[in-house]
């Protein structure tokens, strides 16, 4: 049969170097992340099926605006890797990067007694050594597959109409998001979106906007709005809910469901944010070169912050409290947030350059040799079409 040729892509072009607007979503998508651990981790969020006060509202309001980070974390993640090569390097970089924050950060806080070594169990010390296949991190766990799977979807989606892909990731959605979005009950095989499949199907939502574009949100001020309106429907619909669960006693399982990171308003509120930071023109300069220079590090961020021995200790250090005055609540969430986030990328440069200084002593000869093996094997290239960099 003869195969038919894939539409004409009329995507978003790319800049080889790298975007500052979208690096500051990336580095925003993070700081989201962080609030978002800030406030459960550190006992800030109250259950929904009690009475709120202020500072409650407040927190679910926060709690609103930063829910999408990890699907806008995954559309930047996934809009680059649909044009980018695999590299075996950044793969064993990666683990090298999780197995650095898993293995180090208890053997200090075990140094500086805040942890006991009693308390390193057989299956804590699993977690640590095999962090991905524990699921020490459920995010870094799930990004590793994706990684290691985007080689396949870029060559899929490459190689689909637009009607192809389009259809794919209707059925896809329909399956994992609208359903349970619709539903005023838990299905089995719904992960709430903490899980490497929820992220295939993220993935392939950003390959369609990489590849075709953003059609209805062709603006700042449009991405922005959709962005606003679809948080209002996540908190309006959970205070709606609540209101029957209040009077009928009912629907306690369906309360938090479009917090759910597969739920459909909270995909389509991180394509509007992603729309509206693509559509910032920041100008070059020195401000977009820092952005450009520390986003790199976000990931870092995340692997210390939430390391399963530091995930509820690091709110204690900047006094989180659900009381006191709601002007002061914000703020301290706000401030509390920012140092993390700077103490994170501050400790992940440190990583880089240890990082750094180690790949120039270890890869050489035979191991760059075979990382580039892989590389030429996963991306289908000759031996004629990429040469090593020192024979050239």
């Amino acid at each position: 049969m003869r195969q038919e040729k894939a539409e004409p892509r009329k995507g978003i072009c790319m800049k080889k170097k790298r975007m500052a607007n979208m690096e500051l979503l990336r580095i925003l998508a993070m700081i989201m992340v962080v609030m978002l651990h800030y406030l459960s981790k550190g006992g800030l969020l109250p259950n929904m099926t009690d009475s709120l006060d202020t500072n409650g509202y407040l927190a679910w309001i926060l709690e609103t605006f930063s829910i999408v980070a990890v699907n806008v974390y995954m559309l930047i993640s996934g809009f680059f890797l649909t044009e980018s090569r695999f590299k075996s390097s950044r793969f064993v970089e990666l683990i090298c990067q999780i197995l650095f924050y898993s293995l180090l950060i208890p053997l200090v806080l075990a140094a500086v007694g805040t942890i006991s070594v009693k308390d390193f169990t057989v299956y804590k010390l699993l977690k640590y050594i095999f962090p991905v296949e524990m699921e020490h991190y459920w995010f870094a766990t799930a990004y590793v597959l994706l990684y290691l799977m985007s080689p396949i979807f870029k060559t899929a989606v490459h190689h689909m109409k637009q009607s192809q892909l389009k259809a794919t990731i209707v059925l896809l959605l329909c399956i994992l998001s609208l359903n349970k979005s619709i539903l005023p009950v838990r299905l089995e095989m719904d992960k709430l979106g903490y899980d490497a499949i929820w992220f295939f199907c993220v993935f392939l939502c950003a390959a369609y906007l990489r590849l075709y574009g953003i059609p209805k949100l062709t603006d700042i001020r449009k991405g922005m709005i959709g962005y606003l309106v679809c948080c209002a429907g996540i908190l309006g619909i959970t205070l709606a809910i609540k209101v029957v669960y209040l009077k009928t006693g009912s629907l306690e399982d369906f309360l938090t469901a479009t917090y759910h990171y597969n739920h459909i308003l909270n995909l389509l509120a991180a394509i509007c944010l992603f729309a509206a930071f693509y559509h910032m023109r920041l100008p070059e300069g020195k401000i977009a070169d820092f952005i450009c220079k520390i986003a790199p590090y976000t990931f870092g961020v995340y692997l210390f912050h939430e390391q399963e021995e530091l995930r509820y200790l690091w709110p204690t250090w900047f006094g989180a409290s659900a009381q006191g005055n709601p002007a002061v609540f914000v703020l301290r969430c706000m401030g509390s947030v920012l140092m993390m986030f700077i103490i994170g990328i501050c400790i992940d440069m440190v990583r880089g350059a240890i990082f750094k200084g180690a790949g120039k002593l270890l890869c050489r000869g035979w191991v760059n040799r075979c990382l580039t093996q892989i590389d030429m094997a996963i991306n289908g290239d000759s031996r004629s079409e990429q040469v090593p960099a020192e024979r050239k």
